[in-house]
């Protein structure tokens, strides 16, 4: 169902009172004015080009069941919108119109229905075909052969004066080509920038620290009306010529043949123009268009037929401010048919590879898209999540022609894979066992479609996101040392690895430019943060285990693991000793420790059997002292208890009262069920005091905590 932008449903318009539609109207009257102003004035629209045709559908629907109710500012009486006033204005001697569009096959049919019942036809005539650029529409006047003025489409009425930039265009003649040309010609097309040389300008304006542009349209539109005639002629534009406007002389009877002079006196016609003969041939060439519309390099958005006889053109004529004898069948909505040039792996923050299509440029929902991902490489091989084929069970290869989607601001994704199109020389897709940044092996774990980098402490696609962990609250905590810093030590090179951190003032006292010297510091915030790393040059077994940032070890886990093995060494030794295989005696007894088990004992394996880890390690260690940890008693009176802790607690804190329990062999839950032993309410204890009062479970207040524990 159809929704306001409020997200309230919209009435369908066969529901619609006439009050009811009287209101829709004025609101879409108003809506689509603003898109159009920012559309064709501002060059910067902010729906997709089908949800603009959605709304202009349901403007044409509720005009058709109440004719009685068309406003004077309804969209369907106007084309664009008004000039902007930057240039001066110039009145087209011919209207430029726009099209109506067809989203089916269907609507095609019914469109070519309707012209053969209006001109009393026995059978369907010819229409020329053409792929439908999305770029800005021209119209260049030339009297005696001479280029005078080039104007902009405007409001379908009146355009802007935009003849200097025109004549900076390679595609436009200054002069018409041949002889007999008729005194006053009107030819009309579509400016369009290439996707190289769209992406190409957005670099350089990056680089300048300059806006850059959302996609090819809105850069030809931009830079066509630049009031320096030098930054158009900067922009390689290019020009398609279709249409005229005003004639002095008609040289050809069809459409097909003023394209062809149009072609001859000088201007670039598209390649792919087509007399069709059939509905069928129309439909084809659809298809046919659809499928190229990859390699083209410039943006196109459907395919324009137009009834090939001018004659039979003049005797349909006009509805409000279309061609009854004229539509575009417009692609799919925010799909597009594309070529995997390339299949590139990238690793995330967390060490996931990702496959990535790198693909021919097209534009899909108004953005140009040159990647979309592959998720997996099941996804690749043709199978789901679930285990079951997807595609039919066809795998993406490079060279592959596919189908794209991209909705909202989600990356694309691989659709569907045009089997027909598959070049010999592709080959299956063999997924890489290393990472592709560092070297490290790359495992997936059973039962997971996803495989990651094992080189946790020195990949660098995984650094900041490893070093950030590290200096985390509940790993080294190292105060003054955020995400924005540590992001920003790791791109001047300043820190990479854990190590690094406590190497930093002795650096620095060594260094010309001292990081007092940085923006944002001062010798002040220096001498903090080197206090703060210094503090923490002694910390615990189990936070040392958890800011190393292995896969599955939270820090419940780093605690159990810390508390069997009790110091450094032991722990090390063990994980050496356990990368010897599942079935030595040190693997087993990793796995064996209380609420571990072969994932977790998996991973940390994993993580110590890449050796630029264990080195990476070894300098951390070189820096810093491990404590020792607790080992768990099993004598002490809550030794295999379940408690939960609610409430304010007074005499130590939450994570205090937490890592006391646990150092006595209990086990601490986050929600009180049958299962729980003790609830220790502090003040403001809430739902969870309630649940174990219904269930009839022990409550203590936090003095008798205490004393339970002998504290």
């Amino acid at each position: 169902m159809a929704r306001r932008a409020t997200g309230s449903p919209l009435t369908p318009t066969d529901k619609l009172t006439e009050e009811q539609a009287a209101g829709e109207l004025a609101r879409l009257a108003k809506l689509i004015a603003e898109h159009d102003a920012r559309y064709y004035q501002k060059d910067a629209p902010t729906i997709s080009d089908a949800e603009y045709d959605a709304l202009r559908q349901r403007n044409n629907e509720i005009e058709a069941r109440f004719p009685e109710l068309i406003r004077k500012d309804s969209p369907s009486q106007k084309v664009g919108a008004t000039p902007t006033g930057r240039f001066r204005k110039v009145r087209h001697a011919v209207p430029m119109l726009s099209l109506d569009n067809a989203f089916s096959d269907a609507d095609v049919t019914e469109f070519i229905d309707r012209v053969v019942r209006f001109l009393k036809l026995d059978e369907a005539p010819a229409f020329t075909a053409e792929p439908k650029i999305d770029g800005l529409s021209l119209s260049l006047r030339y009297e005696g052969g001479t280029l005078v003025t080039g104007a902009t489409r405007g409001d379908g009425a009146e355009g802007e004066d935009v003849t200097a930039n025109v004549r900076t265009l390679d595609d436009i003649p200054e002069k018409l080509k041949g002889r007999n040309v008729p005194e006053v010609v009107e030819i009309r097309g579509e400016v369009y920038m290439t996707h190289d040389d769209f992406l190409a300008l957005n670099k350089r304006q990056a680089a300048a620290e300059e806006p850059v542009y959302a996609n090819p349209r809105n850069s030809a539109a931009g830079s066509l009306r630049q009031k320096d005639a030098t930054i158009t002629a900067s922009r390689k534009l290019k020009f398609f010529a279709y249409a005229w406007g005003e004639m002095s002389a008609m040289p050809a009877d069809t459409q097909a043949g003023m394209v062809e002079w149009i072609g001859e006196r000088g201007f670039t016609v598209n390649p792919l123009f087509r007399l069709c003969k059939s509905v069928d041939a129309m439909i084809a060439m659809y298809r046919d268009i659809e499928l190229k519309r990859a390699k083209l390099g410039y943006d196109i958005d459907g395919v324009v037929y137009k009834l090939n006889r001018l004659d039979w053109q003049q005797r349909l004529g006009f509805v409000s401010r279309s061609p009854r004898w004229a539509i575009a069948h417009k692609f799919p909505a925010e799909k597009a048919t594309t070529v995997v040039n390339d299949i590139d792996i990238q690793v995330g923050r967390t060490g996931a590879l990702t496959p990535v299509a790198k693909l021919e440029p097209v534009t899909v929902g108004g953005v140009v898209v040159q990647n979309a991902t592959l998720h997996n490489e099941d996804y690749i091989k043709g199978i789901g999540n679930d285990g079951n084929p997807i595609r039919g069970g066809m795998d993406i290869r490079i060279g592959d022609t596919v189908v794209i989607q991209r909705a909202g601001d989600v990356i694309p994704q691989v659709l569907d894979v045009v089997l027909d199109k598959r070049p010999r020389s592709a080959r299956p897709y063999k997924f890489p066992e290393t990472c592709p940044v560092c070297g490290s092996h790359a495992v997936r774990e059973e039962g997971e479609a996803v495989r990651r980098c094992t080189g946790g402490l020195i990949c660098p696609a995984q650094q900041v996101e490893r070093l950030r962990h590290f200096v985390s609250r509940d790993a080294f905590d190292i105060e003054g040392l955020g995400e924005k810093q540590v992001q920003a030590f790791y791109a001047d090179g300043i820190v990479m690895e854990p190590a690094d951190i406590f190497t930093l003032a002795a650096r620095d006292r060594r260094e010309t430019k001292k990081l007092a010297d940085r923006e944002g510091y001062g010798e002040t915030s220096v001498r903090n943060l080197f206090a703060a790393i210094e503090e923490r040059r002694m910390i615990p077994l189990n936070k040392l285990i958890y800011a190393l940032g292995i896969r599955h070890i939270g820090e419940t886990n780093a605690r159990l693991i810390a508390r069997h093995y009790h110091d450094v060494d032991a722990f090390l030794d063990g994980m050496k000793a356990a990368g010897k295989g599942p079935d030595s005696e040190a693997y087993q007894e990793l796995n064996n420790i209380g609420g571990i088990g072969e994932v977790v004992a998996d991973a940390v394996v994993e993580f110590f059997k890449e050796e630029k880890n264990r080195e990476a390690l070894e300098r951390l260690l070189a820096q810093i002292t491990v404590e020792p940890m607790e080992r768990v008693k099993s004598d002490s009176a809550i030794a295999g208890k379940t408690v939960v802790f609610t409430g304010s607690l007074e005499k130590m804190t939450r994570n205090e009262a937490k890592a006391q329990a646990e150092r006595l062999g209990a086990k601490v839950a986050g929600s009180v069920s049958k299962k729980t032993d003790y609830v220790v309410a502090g003040p403001g204890a809430g739902s969870k005091l309630a649940e174990a009062q219904a269930l009839g479970v022990t409550v203590l207040t936090e003095d008798e905590w205490l004393a339970m524990v002998g504290q």
